[in-house]
């Protein structure tokens, strides 16, 4: 049995059918087409079946289950989780086995979640097409040929090919919206510490948050409303309350006032895309919302500001992948050598590139010049934001600049890095934002047009969401690939 998580949850409470028969039923479309999509790097599928068993005997038993009771979740391979690899799809961490797991994989079974696998990634969660993976590259499932976004390209594509109804990614600088706008499902960034970071492995620290896939808009709601919350373990998490999403799902949106970001709709926006994004800032018009164009001049510097603050914190973060402790050994006569050995065995090309730039960045004589300069500029695009939620409640603009490209198309870095032009600032600002589906462009590839939000308002942002998905045509392909 598939469908919704909301719908499968209900299901498996009434009796009409048991976790056991949904999480079967998933672990047959994985088997049926996960060797061509490659949206895994691990299946636990007997973990799996043990879990669903464990779940009907508790609802047979009458005892109290989670909202997420039996339903399939797949969860990104650089959250750690106990006595299962967890890889980064980074060979220095090929076969490493955390010996706990994440606070948002403990969140999920005690919502009753089954997680089916880990999920492929760019390494490290560095790339914007999930083709960066020690392990081979991830296919999206609406055209096989071609990539499914990245970093969570692994996660994106097992939502939109039928694997599990939701899963988990991270978003560095749009690494959860912008695939879920190649994939045409949703994709949501909460705002930087509503989701604990504890367990996932760090890429940049003051930019990396945990958050949803799923088909709907409701189902991404009850899920980020399982994994938020203030965690101890995490130094960044906000103390104070997760905010109640899914109860204003259908407050609708009259009165909201939208504002339609004009440095994200003009050059180098794909035109099918920028009329996507006009059609959905339509549509919230007609149902009752308050549409206006709107300049937040900074984000244009977006790109060059987190080109270097990204890259000088994951230097950092990854300096401990050395050898010495955990992962990939090369042995070598001295330390420094073996070192050395390990990490140039170890870490890939795009990882290697993002390190020296961040060392680079952070070296005596080119700080000020380079990190610090790119620090104040993360300043004024927190400042024009805010300027533009004094008059917005919501912003809108396109997830991505075009639709998914094909699979090797993009060598050049600089051209890959534009990909997260529209998804960057929201990070450097600690907002949230998210991808809904709506529409698709001239050959039929979905279109993700991004709502943002002023820090802690995703009740809003979720509001315009769902507003967006109410009025979304259909897509041109289905997740096989065929003319809908």
């Amino acid at each position: 049995m598939t469908g919704t998580a909301i719908e499968l949850a209900a299901a498996i409470r009434g009796g009409s059918t048991t976790a056991a028969e949904v999480v079967d039923a998933h672990l047959a479309a994985i088997e049926a087409t996960e060797p061509t999509i490659h949206a895994f790097n691990v299946v636990t599928a007997e973990e799996a079946r043990v879990a669903a068993a464990r779940v009907d005997q508790a609802i047979a038993a009458g005892e109290p289950v989670g909202p997420l009771a039996g339903v399939p979740v797949a969860v990104k391979d650089n959250l750690c989780t106990n006595g299962v690899a967890t890889t980064c799809s980074s060979k220095i961490l090929e076969g490493w086995v955390p010996p706990y797991d994440a606070t948002v994989v403990q969140r999920l079974a005690a919502a009753g979640a089954i997680t089916v696998g880990k999920t492929n990634l760019d390494e490290f969660a560095m790339g914007s097409s999930t083709e960066n993976s020690a392990f081979g590259p991830t296919r999206n499932p609406v055209d096989t040929g071609r990539v499914p976004g990245g970093s969570s390209g692994g996660s994106a594509a097992a939502v939109a090919a039928g694997f599990a109804p939701l899963s988990l990614g991270s978003d560095t600088g749009g690494s959860i919206r912008q695939p879920a706008a190649f994939c045409g499902v949703v994709g949501v960034k909460p705002t930087y510490g509503l989701v604990s970071r504890y367990g996932l492995i760090a890429f940049a620290s003051s930019l990396d948050q945990v958050g949803p896939f799923a088909t709907t808009v409701a189902d991404a709601a009850l899920l980020l409303e399982v994994i938020a919350g203030h965690d101890p373990a995490d130094a960044t998490s906000i103390r104070q309350e997760a905010p109640r999403i899914v109860e204003h799902l259908d407050d609708g949106v009259a009165g909201l006032r939208v504002g339609l970001i004009s440095e994200l709709m003009g050059d180098g926006i794909d035109p099918d895309v920028a009329a996507q994004v006009r059609a959905a800032a339509d549509a919230l018009a007609a149902a009752g919302a308050m549409v206006e164009e709107v300049s937040v001049p900074a984000v244009t510097y977006g790109l060059s500001a987190y080109y270097l603050i990204a890259p000088a914190e994951a230097s950092s973060n990854l300096a401990r992948f050395d050898g010495v402790r955990y992962g990939l050994r090369v042995d070598a006569p001295t330390t420094n050598e073996m070192m050395v050995a390990t990490r140039t065995a170890g870490f890939g090309a795009e990882v290697k590139r993002r390190i020296m730039l961040g060392t680079y960045a952070l070296s005596a004589g080119y700080y000020d010049a380079f990190y610090g300069q790119a620090q104040k500029v993360r300043t004024l695009i927190c400042r024009d934001f805010a300027a533009a939620y004094e008059r917005f409640d919501v912003l809108l603009s396109p997830s991505t600049p075009t639709t998914a490209f094909e699979l090797g198309a993009i060598e050049d870095p600089l051209t890959m890095y534009l990909n997260d032009t529209c998804t960057i600032p929201t990070n450097l600002a600690g907002h949230p934002a998210m991808s809904v589906p709506f529409g698709a462009d001239r050959a039929g590839l979905p279109v993700g047009v991004q709502v943002l939000a002023p820090g802690l308002g995703e009740v809003p942002m979720f509001r315009a969401a769902a507003a967006i998905e109410a009025a979304a045509p259909s897509t041109g392909k289905t997740p096989t690939g065929k003319d809908a």
